[in-house]
């Protein structure tokens, strides 16, 4: 009798509070995000980020070891959205698909609050640089495809400099909107992408 009670004690599924449910961990994220962009990455409060989410310290800490561990999950699951890269017919509509999409992504208050910060917290502290690298490398591994398309076309010299090519396509843009905090119009965009693009042809 006891030890058909063991038994099915050690066959019960865990408790609510030990499963990682998907929907809080997206609201952990959210939260994050929310707290970032008001207190910059030195100051985040995990405790704050958890009564955002309406959670307990304890989720995040069965998530997450550190708040390094828990901002480089959250910001490598963001950046996806900056890596529009599909084929659309030639080197300069491709650069302007990819710049729409970087410009829907800068135009969220919580991008434009944190991304300076993210730089800023990089030359201070170092704590993110790892995590910058490997988004930076993610997306450059993701662009050569758009290289390699305009190469093929003959639109590109097989010889180009990509580490400029992929300096060059998004600064313009990340300057206007980021660091002058200019909103940018369609044509201006379009005017943008034709311009890199013949830049690019001459390089």
């Amino acid at each position: 009798m006891e030890r058909n009670s063991i038994d099915q004690k050690a066959a019960r599924k865990p408790s609510g509070a030990a499963v990682i449910r998907p929907d809080l961990t997206d609201a952990l994220f959210r939260a994050l995000f929310e707290e970032w962009a008001q207190t910059g990455y030195a100051a985040i409060s995990l405790e704050r980020v958890a009564t955002r989410a309406a959670a307990g310290k304890a989720a995040i800490y069965r998530r997450w070891s550190s708040k390094r561990e828990f901002a480089t999950e959250a910001i490598e699951r963001a950046a996806p959205m900056l890596g529009e890269f599909g084929d659309h017919g030639s080197l300069e509509a491709d650069i302007l698909a990819y710049l729409t999409m970087n410009r829907r992504v800068l135009r969220h208050p919580l991008v434009r609050r944190i991304l300076p910060d993210l730089h800023a917290e990089r030359m201070r502290s170092g704590d993110l640089a790892g995590l910058l690298d490997h988004v930076a490398t993610a997306r450059r591994t993701l662009g050569q495809d758009m290289l390699d398309r305009a190469i093929a076309r003959g639109e590109l010299r097989g010889d180009i400099d990509r580490e400029f090519a992929f300096d060059l396509i998004p600064s313009p843009l990340y300057w206007r909107m980021i660091v002058r905090c200019r909103p940018i119009g369609m044509a201006a965009l379009q005017r943008q992408a034709k311009v890199i693009a013949t830049a690019l042809r001459s390089c």
